[in-house]
């Protein structure tokens, strides 16, 4: 029962809790409950009036429990038809509580049930009803002087209305309490659940990203040195040998490196990947891949980097090297520095090679600069966007003396405001 009033105590709820209630049909327990008290502890009594007091007095004891199964729809009247069926049998039997039973359910039922002030007012109407006739009309009615209560009498009954009353009200406050941590609890669980769904689409988002730069760099590698072991096929077959490996290498490399983005999708209780994560720590290996000559330098002491900034410096070196390889000329060359300033991370990749002449490459336009050679393609933009995510910023553009450079610089001690889209 208190589940079904914490649903709420306004006047919308409470209505629909009834017209649930009387879909499924009133509940019988109080009914019986009173019946019991009533018949068992009044019947051989009333039986053994005189007819047709003996007929009254049994109709009596029953019209109180039997009211009982409507008290949720009519609880005040349920209250006053229960009072007056007692009070009635009153007028024939000695002060008992046991013929009282169902007045008490039913007034306990109004309290609780939001009708405070009605069940009060009609209870005290009741209880001075219940007096008027025992006491001051007794005689002119011919009352039995057995059915007139004594002072102590009249004292416990009214004791017995107002701690009734106070129960129910007990009741109320319990339920409303109820209520009230219910609908905290489905707050905090909508909290949670609109907490999960952020997350999961931050990381989607993130996924997507690592998807695209991986995809972009490897595929690039591959389509490059496709097209030089294409051209090298027939003429020097050993160096377009070299380029089928590297493109065996890249492919790998892809491979691993998508199973490590998508390791975030894969079952509790399959094992971790066990690949490390990537980083400046593996600098080395994407020189080694880059498909020209790579030269890395450091500058400053070397220190461990929060896994959002390692990971975007990483995917920045990758994402120029990327450009060096699609846009500049052949045997072209790049310089990588990585610098550990105090608070913060700069990087720098330079070509000292001229542009090479556009290719009419679809593939090649994606990730690279613009036709206008200011740096404002979608790799350039991405670049800056990731740098933008952690605080810092990337500018890249041509150097006067021919060849391009990107620099970006990142903060170590910020935390990231959010995955770029």
């Amino acid at each position: 029962m208190s589940g079904e009033r914490a649903s709420g105590w306004d006047g919308a709820a409470a209505g629909a809790r009834f017209g649930r209630g009387m879909r499924h049909g009133p509940r019988p327990h109080a009914v019986i409950t009173a019946l019991c008290f009533h018949v068992f502890g009044n019947w051989t009594f009333a039986s053994h009036l005189a007819y047709p007091r003996d007929v009254i007095a049994c109709a009596l004891l029953l019209v109180g429990p039997i009211a009982l199964a409507w008290r949720r729809r009519a609880p005040i009247v349920v209250l006053a038809v229960t009072g007056a069926a007692t009070i009635g049998f009153a007028t024939f039997s000695t002060p008992t509580w046991t013929y009282a039973v169902a007045p008490g359910i039913a007034l306990f039922t109004a309290v609780r049930e939001e009708h405070r002030r009605s069940a009060f007012i009609t209870a005290a109407a009741g209880y001075l009803a219940y007096l008027t006739i025992t006491w001051f009309c007794a005689d002119p009615l011919g009352l039995p002087a057995a059915a007139r209560p004594t002072l102590r009498d009249a004292v416990l009954t009214a004791f017995g209305l107002a701690l009734t009353a106070f129960i129910g009200s007990a009741a109320r406050a319990r339920a409303v309490y109820l209520a009230e941590v219910t609908k905290a609890r489905a707050e905090r669980t909508r909290a949670r659940e609109e907490q999960e769904r952020r997350q999961a689409s931050d990381e989607r988002l993130r996924i997507a990203r690592e998807l695209h730069d991986v995809l972009g760099h490897h595929l690039s590698l591959i389509n490059v040195q496709a097209g030089v072991g294409l051209h090298l096929m027939d003429n020097r077959p050993e160096q377009a040998r070299e380029a089928l490996a590297a493109i065996k290498t890249a492919s790998s490399e892809a491979l691993r490196e998508v199973r490590a983005v998508l390791g975030v999708l894969r079952p509790e209780e399959e094992a971790a990947p066990r690949q490390p994560a990537l980083g400046l720590d593996r600098l080395t290996d994407l020189t080694a891949g880059a498909g020209l000559s790579v030269t890395t330098e450091t500058v400053g002491e070397r220190r461990d980097l929060p896994a959002e900034v390692d990971r975007a410096a990483y995917r920045i070196v990758q994402e120029a090297l990327t450009n060096v390889r699609r846009h500049a000329t052949t045997g072209a060359a790049a310089t990588v520095s990585v610098a550990y300033a105090p608070g913060e991370l700069r990087l720098t990749i330079r070509n000292d090679g001229p542009r090479a002449a556009q290719r009419p490459d679809p593939a090649a336009g994606d990730a690279g600069h613009d036709g206008d050679g200011d740096g404002d393609g979608s790799g350039i933009a991405g670049m800056r966007a990731r740098a933008a995510s952690l605080g810092g910023s990337l500018d890249a553009g041509p150097l006067p003396d021919g060849g391009y450079l990107v620099s970006a610089i990142l903060p170590t001690s910020t935390t990231p405001t959010r995955e770029p889209a």
